[in-house]
């Protein structure tokens, strides 16, 4: 079984909390204030994870990185998951589906961002490529602030034939891309069995991804940049989306 290190404190308490991956050991760094450590020591406690203690040193040598702030745990590799999970998800909390697909996008922190975003809107899953994108690693899991282990994530091989099968289970495709043919956000009900797909980070979605959409949405602009960066127009579009439900399950 694969074994990883997580560190930093969102995210290695998001992965105690969501109990999803195998933990092998929570590392936590000796002198630290206990104030700060014990609610790990606690959530790993509750879940049989073995603690030990060591100098801050150490921790910089587990996680190769001196920002671990005194906070490290060795997991198994990150668990994906199925695109029927997804919509047995949606079917659980009696809600319509709503997904978010990752054309190409690169970068491990717009990756990261969306994900954050995601799963703060309530996406029942993300959709990426098992190729030419990034595989869900500690700097997308910081990047996430730890959102992404309590997300449901797969990964394909194609993405045009995913998207042929959502639509055969009546979800509506909605493609993120500043086309001609593109309608502007608010001028389409995204209140509906929703997958919205963000593209490359500068070329926007592959022609054929495009082609395969239901339609296309814009964000409109008003200033003299002409774009967002993927990780701000997906936000701009899951809020959207979100909103367009009522904001159901807000706190």
């Amino acid at each position: 079984m694969a074994r990883e290190t997580l560190y930093r404190r969102n995210a290695v308490r998001e992965v105690l909390r969501a109990g999803r991956r195998h933990m092998h050991r929570l590392w936590l760094q000796k002198g630290l204030d206990e104030a700060t450590l014990a609610p790990f020591k606690e959530l790993a406690d509750a879940l049989g994870v073995p603690v030990q203690y060591a100098n801050k040193e150490k921790l910089a040598q587990l996680a190769q990185d001196k920002g671990h702030q005194g906070v490290v745990i060795e997991v198994g590799g990150y668990p994906y998951a199925s695109i029927d999970e997804m919509l047995a998800l949606a079917r659980s909390r009696q809600e319509k589906p709503f997904l978010l697909l990752l054309d190409l996008v690169q970068g491990t922190q717009n990756v990261g961002s969306l994900l954050r975003t995601a799963e703060i809107c309530g996406v029942h899953g993300v959709i990426i490529q098992d190729r030419r994108a990034p595989d869900i690693n500690a700097t997308i899991v910081n990047y996430s602030v730890g959102a992404v282990e309590h997300l449901l994530l797969a990964q394909v091989t194609n993405l045009q034939k995913t998207i042929q099968q959502l639509q055969q289970e009546e979800i509506w495709i909605a493609g993120l891309d500043m086309t001609p043919d593109a309608q502007p956000l608010g001028h389409i009900d995204l209140d509906r069995a929703l997958a919205l797909v963000v593209g490359h980070e500068g070329d926007g979605l592959r022609r054929l991804v495009r082609e395969r959409c239901d339609f296309i949405v814009k964000i409109p602009m008003r200033g003299q940049v002409d774009s967002l960066n993927a990780a701000a127009a997906g936000a701009v579009m899951l809020y959207a989306a979100w909103q367009a439900r009522g904001f159901n399950g807000a706190r």
